[in-house]
């Protein structure tokens, strides 16, 4: 008696396992057929928490390139994320300040490492308050590249030229609106 509960028992979890591989690959069908549409964390809705980098970034009229940016790159979802981070934001006219085709260059789908590059060199895992931006010190960007702060007259610069003018706190980070946009070395 005691081998067949064992055998009835083996069977039926076999039968789970086939019905679960069997769902496997109908969910799997069904993405591939675009019927079913996933959203990432960018794509949840909740209007009592405090916004994240991201819709802070969207209400901001003068953050539209960097929005701009930030969706070409695909990396909605990821600053939308619980972080935290810290961005350094660069305002259009610090956009405005590159060479002329130089941001319509990078939003082309051919140049969008690059973009995501240049976007990564501006972003630092971990929330840096403007005590921690002390003269001299350097921090790892995203995409490995090292930013160094200066402090000049009670101001605080990035790779001595880009100026926090202003820190933002979010639910998932810091933002620091700089006045120029930071290109890796």
């Amino acid at each position: 008696m005691k081998k067949i509960a064992i055998f009835l028992t083996s069977l039926a979890l076999l039968s789970a396992c086939g019905e679960n591989d069997n769902t496997s690959q109908t969910n799997t069908q069904t993405e591939q057929n675009g019927s079913s549409q996933t959203t990432g964390q960018s794509g949840v809705k909740d209007d009592t928490s405090s916004p994240n980098i991201v819709q802070v970034a969207i209400s901001s009229k003068d953050h539209t390139t960097l929005v701009t940016a930030v969706k070409t790159a695909e990396l909605v979802d990821v600053l939308s994320n619980a972080g935290p981070f810290t961005v350094f934001a660069p305002t259009n006219a610090a956009f405005d300040k590159l060479p002329k085709g130089t941001v319509e260059g990078l939003l082309k789908p051919e140049k969008k490492n690059d973009l995501k590059n240049i976007l990564e060199y501006h972003t630092y895992v971990g929330v840096l308050s403007p005590t921690l931006l002390q003269d001299g010190a350097t921090f790892e960007q995203v995409n490995g590249g090292k930013i160094k702060i200066t402090n000049k007259d009670g101001k605080i610069f990035i790779n001595d030229k880009a100026e926090i003018t202003a820190t933002i706190n979010t639910s998932n980070g810091v933002i620091h609106v700089i006045n120029e946009v930071l290109l890796p070395q």
